[in-house]
């Protein structure tokens, strides 16, 4: 077996009072908990922009069952430190009841709500990122360059937040549309050498448009903070398994282009316009409707794409015992149609109450 990559898995969550509402309490919670301050990956709990969201970080793991355990285990945190204040942990993507955000009162995050207004009020948005160990920021940009047409699929794959403000959305994932808002938010073109993408993250640094580089919210970058590749396009996932998934496919991904580097093969250029239309797609229907296949650049069944990226990462899969889990997580998703289609089916269930959504969710974060 091929030495495996270590990867890590952040989760973004929701804050829920006893109705299924959003409520601002992150701060007590991290507070009565012990984790105030930033974890930096060391598996602590983190605040996030909203006071109504709390994030788990993982340690870095090589074994995938390792890694299950860890999100799992990063869940019940999270709901160990909302229980002392009264509030419920939900891994929804967007909430589907009506909301006002608070942002967290720190000097960074003030600074954005005043420089970007709306899309910073706005911004109770919960995303999964997963991280995947490189050699160095060589290997890292030559991953980079390669990812781009299979981050659409990962975004259908995690497909969690139909519901905006109390109304059906028509989206698999609206927070993909409310994220794409930020002004560096999305997919990158080519870079080719570590230089080009510095240059590149300094020139945007350089208009003021953006804080600091650390707003700097490509779909997948090198992390600003770690060796590694960062993942970023992903719903946080309904399902604890389906952040495993991801976590797997993402790490197949990146050995994939990471071989493929090594081998010398050359770089399809694609544009960036066209990845941000095969995201836009992925965010509209996600395992509904058709994907924008990266074979074909062709419309194509969810299930037919899902199957050419699993047939891409196949050999990185074997080589670290993760094919059959994949296989087996990939089968459990298809059965339950992902998290944007059972939040639908909730509501119809419930005859139609939002509230209900919100408290099955709660119950699925912690299966």
């Amino acid at each position: 077996m091929t030495k495996p990559r270590t990867m890590g898995v952040e989760e973004e969550f929701l804050l829920v009072g006893p109705d299924g509402s959003p409520v601002a309490k992150a701060a007590e919670a991290l507070e009565a908990s012990g984790n105030s301050t930033k974890g930096g990956g060391t598996g602590a709990l983190e605040p996030e922009f909203m006071e109504e969201q709390l994030e788990t970080a993982t340690l870095p793991r090589a074994s995938l069952e390792d890694l299950a355990k860890e999100i799992r285990a990063g869940r019940t945190r999270a709901q160990d430190a909302a229980d002392r204040v009264g509030a419920r942990v939900a891994a929804l993507a967007t909430s589907p009841i009506a909301f006002t955000g608070t942002t967290v009162s720190r000097l960074r995050y003030l600074q954005a709500r005043h420089t970007f207004g709306m899309t910073a009020r706005e911004q109770l948005t919960s995303g999964c990122h997963v991280h995947v160990a490189v050699d160095d920021e060589v290997e890292g940009v030559a991953v980079l360059d390669r990812i781009g047409p299979w981050l659409p699929t990962l975004l259908a794959l995690s497909t969690n937040s139909p519901y905006w403000q109390g109304e059906d959305t028509d989206y698999a994932s609206f927070r993909s549309q409310v994220w794409a808002r930020w002004p560096t938010a999305g997919p990158t073109r080519r870079f080719g050498t570590p230089e080009a993408y510095h240059a590149a993250v300094d020139a945007i640094v350089a208009t003021d448009t953006v804080l600091d580089r650390g707003m700097v919210h490509f779909d997948a970058r090198l992390s600003p903070r770690y060796p590694t590749v960062e993942i970023r396009v992903a719903d946080v996932c309904l399902h604890p398994d389906t952040a495993t998934l991801l976590a797997a496919l993402g790490r197949g991904l990146v050995e994939t282009a990471a071989r493929e580097a090594a081998e010398d093969a050359p770089v399809t250029e694609t544009y960036p316009e066209l990845l941000r239309t095969a995201a836009w797609r992925a965010g509209r229907s996600g395992l509904a409707g058709d994907l924008v296949s990266p074979i074909t650049w062709r419309p194509a069944p969810a299930h037919d794409v899902v199957g050419q990226l699993v047939s891409h990462v196949r050999d990185a899969l074997d080589d670290v015992g993760d094919l059959d889990a994949v296989t087996d997580l990939l089968g459990h998703l298809w059965s339950t149609g992902g998290g944007a289609a059972q939040q639908r089916a909730w509501f119809a269930e419930s005859g139609g109450d939002l509230r209900r959504v919100a408290e099955r969710a709660v119950e699925v974060t912690h299966s």
